[in-house]
């Protein structure tokens, strides 16, 4: 039985990634239909993760100083009134208590009898003077005399403590004023990101560029995408970060920021958009963090501030979008 043999002929693919290698429509809208997800990283830069069941809260309070530093500038500010008003209640109360134990009350106005405190005749003079001496500010009409050890034994504790207080939360609060958040509001990134051919090669990219005439100081950039997965085993990782080289093995990610730079991820087999077509894009839950760090040119080298910075939502324009977010933190 004869049978048509052909030969076989081997056809080589092209090595592009899948928005290139599938036949799309022609007539695309231009519209990017924008859907409402649940973001990893909000807008203003803070990350939408609440943390619950945490049984070993002792962690937050070895770490009091930090703990306070992230609060909110309202829970911040109530504090600092709280713990100055408080001290100088409780000590004011402490002098009271002496001056009423010794009889001091009893003898107002009395100039043969020597108080532990002179012109304290009562509860709200005893306050002032907590407070004249915690702050050192001594006005010279109440004044301590020589004749009441447990009163001088309480001034320097006062003193001591009152000096504890204020370098802990005035360093709190220098703390809290020196963040480089404002410093990253003049770092501005492109409104849309893009992906489009560039030497051959398909690029996903977007801008950036510094506002201000002193530089960020040795600024690279980074970028993550935050997109579930799940394992060959079976196994499913919620919120999977996935590296996204932009320049990382040639140095490109280390930016000289002087005019505004476009940065550029090359979508090849090693990018986690190699498989993710372009109609497949739109409809993936993923999110892009892009983070941004480098020292303040102002600061120098006695204090290395990191910024992270803030941008909008990137968008890839005419038929993909996509959510990408920037984080804004710490020094």
């Amino acid at each position: 039985m004869e049978q048509d043999v052909e030969s076989p002929v081997t056809v080589q693919q092209p090595k592009l990634p899948k928005q290139a290698r599938e036949d799309l429509p022609k007539h695309i809208s231009k519209v990017c239909t924008k859907r409402k997800i649940q973001r990893y990283v909000r807008k203003d830069g803070k990350c939408n993760v609440h943390h619950g069941n945490v049984r070993e809260t002792y962690r937050y309070l070895s770490d009091i100083f930090t703990t306070l530093v992230d609060l909110k500038w309202r829970f911040n500010l109530l504090i600092f009134v709280m713990v100055y008003t408080v001290t100088w209640l409780f000590f004011g109360m402490i002098w009271w208590l002496i001056a009423y134990i010794r009889g001091d009350m009893e003898h107002i106005g009395d100039n043969t009898w020597t108080p532990c405190v002179s012109n304290l005749n009562g509860f709200v003079s005893a306050f002032l003077f907590s407070i004249e001496t915690e702050t050192t500010i001594g006005y010279g009409y109440r004044v301590i005399t020589d004749k009441c050890p447990e009163g001088i034994i309480l001034l320097l504790v006062q003193s001591v403590l009152g000096s504890i207080v204020n370098a802990f939360m005035v360093g709190c609060m220098f703390v809290k004023i020196s963040q480089p958040k404002k410093r990253a509001e003049t770092l501005v990134f492109s409104t849309n990101a893009v992906i489009s051919m560039r030497d051959g090669k398909l690029c996903l990219m977007f801008r950036v560029g510094d506002l201000r005439n002193s530089h960020i100081v040795e600024a690279s950039i980074r970028a993550k995408l935050i997109k579930s997965k799940q394992t060959k085993e079976g196994e499913f990782i919620p919120l999977n970060q996935t590296d996204i080289n932009v320049g990382y093995y040639t140095g490109d990610d280390r930016l000289f920021l002087v005019s505004p730079l476009i940065i550029s991820h090359e979508i090849n087999q090693q990018s986690p958009f190699w498989e993710i077509s372009k109609d497949q894009l739109p409809k993936e839950e993923l999110e892009i963090v892009v983070i941004l760090e480098g020292m303040v040119e102002a600061t120098g080298n006695a204090k290395r501030t990191v910024c992270y910075v803030q941008t909008s939502t990137m968008e890839f324009p005419k038929d993909v979008c996509i959510e990408c977010e920037m984080i804004i933190c710490s020094t």
